[in-house]
């Protein structure tokens, strides 16, 4: 009979644990959280604050986690002895809390481990600890917080009455961020500029840099921090000082020819680009969504997996510190296959101040199992994502990249040219994580030397508004802003799509009129939540409390009191606009549309894109200038923008050939076919789709056109006669 029983969160882990431990033990898992504040008291909070006290309930999150506790209290009654094994970290901790408080028990035995191999395992088991009731005060504290501010906050937006379903403490600024990108967007105005360069018949292009007399500029060298998001792409190509006008580019071309060129500095040294460090949850994030094009959720979900299998250590975590024991095994496996590539001492990377070093980065957990065996074993999400964590962990083990880097700078009457080149010497961790532009290969030259110059020209460009996010600068600006911590990217992001504040376009997060709208609303009503460093000041105290320097129900009692219930207070005095039909609302007019580049025909405005999931193009143009009327829909029959036909005929506003097709369309004529559903006569009915003239046979009955029956007896018009997509060709006999 099995003494000891082995509590997890999730049940993919069960077989492979129970498969480690043997028959001595009984593995259960509780499917994650199991209990959750209840929705009575006050505010339906589930929680009472008194003095410095707080008084929490909880109850089972659902049906499924009630029966759970169940079957989990029977298995307690098996054993001697109750160890629980939740995640490893603050939120694992606090389920372990719940645990013990749900299945009634004294003092259970707490392990963790960040990877589910043997070793690991028997390990932990081998050195359980006690509770960390410091953890759990973190974890509870983050309960009640996000709780207050969702059901306290969210009734200020349903107040607008425009379909807004809530607000949170994690999810207000991190919408903000989006729509502040948005309007920067939306207000940028670009700029004309010119690119000056010559070709000369040495074999490179240099770029306008400045005059003799202008004050010295060095230009600054590339900026070598390792962003994921942009990695294994080239370096945008350079370009010269910017010239604000055609004039003066043409009188830079004109002095070029004039002159003569000579080299006046040439620079060549060997830079070290140092490899970066191994995977934390939020690089994982970066790196999946643009080199694999993962969502942050399905990143993480993979992720999961692969830590089930005992394929990689925990994956929420914010720590860049390798085990010595994988370093070794790191280092053992470069011997053997990349000898080059050892470097003298092992390296260390350096986390945040914020990371807790008790957890490992994500890495591997054995380097030498053979990519063809899993290959097999895996999905191909799950061996593409397996990989890259591989290849991250072995890169950060490697010795640095050595790049030739080249300077040039020419010099013809008093204009000054620059020429930049790099060329990789030596590959080291980029053999395994690519992130260097390709070469750029410049001729060796002298200090003095005279240069024929073969072409100068210059080319008009524009500057460009600041790009929208993607779901990995999202992430990587999330983490450096202090937004929630690793657990919570991926849900927050996820939320604010639920919610339809954001969309994903084209590879960017675009908020919705709708994200515009409540972001406006909070940033009158509760602007300190949609500040960054008013929430990172909260994960901060937050990580007060898991290591014991601040009481959790003192901090949240003194937040509420000093700053939440007043702030509330004064929130519920800010104005809510009427709309135009009378209801609270923000107006049409108010709301922060993207604009088109199609003017309104009455007052020449710019037209609004106002978004339409029902349209192919997913938004219409309006006129939000008090303009009556004033829409556009996208047509693909003469692909431009046209006003709806019946508006069209009203303002008299057809012209050349076209015409209202609605006011030509003749009456409808009963035919001799009867309904393949009711047997009654069907009738011809004419209509326009697309600019074209169609017209296709339904049941001249007119109630039972509601019938879903009736919805596929029709019949279309097609050169080889009346065709049903259910009841194909149209006897025209019968």
């Amino acid at each position: 009979m099995p003494k000891r029983l082995l509590v997890v969160e999730s049940p993919g882990k069960v077989k492979k644990l129970s498969q480690i431990l043997g028959a001595d033990w009984i593995v259960r898992a509780s499917c994650g959280h199991i209990r959750e504040l209840s929705n009575e008291g006050e505010d339906s909070l589930g929680f009472t604050m008194d003095g410095n006290s707080v008084k929490c309930r909880y109850i089972p999150r659902d049906q499924r986690a009630k029966e759970t506790i169940q079957k989990l209290k029977e298995a307690v009654k098996q054993v001697n002895e109750v160890v629980l094994a939740t995640d490893p970290d603050r939120e694992g901790e606090t389920i372990a809390w719940h645990l013990k408080e749900a299945l009634g028990l004294k003092q259970p035995k707490r392990v963790i481990y960040t990877e589910i191999t043997e070793s690991a395992v028997r390990a932990a088991v081998a050195n359980p600890r006690q509770l960390d009731l410091n953890l759990v005060g973190a974890g509870l504290c983050r309960d009640c917080l996000d709780k207050l501010v969702g059901y306290k906050g969210s009734p200020l937006v349903w107040a607008l009455n425009n379909g807004a379903k809530s607000v949170g403490r994690v999810q207000c600024p991190t919408l903000h961020l989006i729509c502040q990108r948005e309007r920067e967007i939306l207000s940028f105005v670009p700029q004309d500029y010119w690119s000056v360069w010559v070709d000369y018949a040495e074999g490179f292009r240099a770029f306008y840099k400045g005059t003799v007399n202008a004050p010295s500029e060095t230009p600054k060298e590339e900026a070598e921090a390792h962003d994921d998001t942009t990695t294994n792409k080239t370096a945008e190509a350079p370009e010269s000082t910017r010239v604000l006008s055609e004039a003066e580019a043409n009188r830079l071309v004109e002095e070029a020819r004039r002159h003569p060129h000579q080299v006046v500095q040439f620079e060549g040294k060997i830079a070290s680009r140092q490899p970066p460090p191994p995977f934390i949850t939020s690089s994982l994030q970066q790196a999946a969504g643009s080199r694999l094009k993962f969502p942050s959720e399905k990143t993480m979900q993979v992720a999961q997996k692969l830590y089930e299998a005992g394929l990689i250590t925990y994956m929420r975590t914010d720590s860049v510190m390798l085990s010595p024991e994988f370093c070794d095994d790191a280092r053992k496996w470069l011997e053997e296959n990349d000898p080059d590539n050892v470097p003298q001492k092992t390296a260390r990377h350096r986390s945040n101040k914020t990371a807790q070093e008790a957890h490992e980065a994500i890495r591997p957990t054995d380097v030498f199992r053979p990519s063809a065996e899993l290959r097999i074993q895996l999905t191909a999400d799950e061996f593409s994502l397996y990989v890259l964590i591989w290849k991250r962990a072995m890169a950060s083990q490697c010795c640095p990249a050595q790049l030739r880097k080249t300077l040039i700078i020419t010099q013809s009457g008093q204009l000054l040219w620059q020429a930049r080149g790099q060329v990789v010497e030596f590959l080291g961790y980029a053999r395994y994580w690519s992130n260097l532009s390709k070469d750029t290969i410049l001729p060796n030259l002298q200090k003095g030397q005279m240069l024929t110059l073969e072409n100068a020209g210059h080319e008009k460009k524009q500057t460009q508004p600041p790009p929208r996010y993607s779901e990995p600068k999202l992430v990587q600006l999330m983490e450096r802003k202090g937004i929630g911590r690793p657990s919570t990217y991926s849900p927050t992001i996820a939320t604010l799509k639920k919610r339809d504040y954001i969309q994903l376009l084209k590879d960017n997060l675009q908020p919705t009129a709708l994200g515009l709208e409540v972001d406006t609303f909070m940033s009158k009503a509760l602007p300190d939540l949609l500040e960054t460093e008013f929430t990172a000041k909260m994960e901060s105290a937050l990580d007060a409390i898991a290591s014991g320097r601040e009481p959790w129900q003192e901090y949240l009692t003194n937040w509420n009191q000093n700053y939440f219930a007043p702030a509330l207070a004064k929130a519920k005095t800010v104005p809510i606009t009427p709309s135009s039909n009378g209801s609270k609302g923000v107006s049409v007019a108010e709301r922060k549309y993207e604009t088109s580049r199609t003017r309104c025909p009455d007052c020449s405005n710019f037209l609004a894109k106002i978004p339409s999931t029902k349209l192919k193009k997913k938004f219409f143009l309006k006129c939000v200038s008090g303009c009556e009327n004033s829409v556009l829909f996208w047509s693909e029959y003469s692909k431009s923008w046209e006003a709806p036909r019946s508006q069209a005929a009203k303002d008299g506003n057809t012209d050349g050939n076209k015409k209202d097709e609605n006011s030509q369309k003749p009456p409808a004529k009963i035919t001799k076919f009867p309904c393949p559903v009711c047997k009654k006569p069907m009738e011809e009915y004419s209509y326009v789709k697309d600019g074209q003239n169609k017209s296709m046979l339904r049941c001249s009955k007119q109630e039972s056109r509601n019938d879903p029956k009736h919805k596929e007896a029709v019949y279309f018009n097609t050169q080889k006669g009346w065709w049903s997509p259910k009841f194909g060709e149209l006897n025209k006999k019968s």
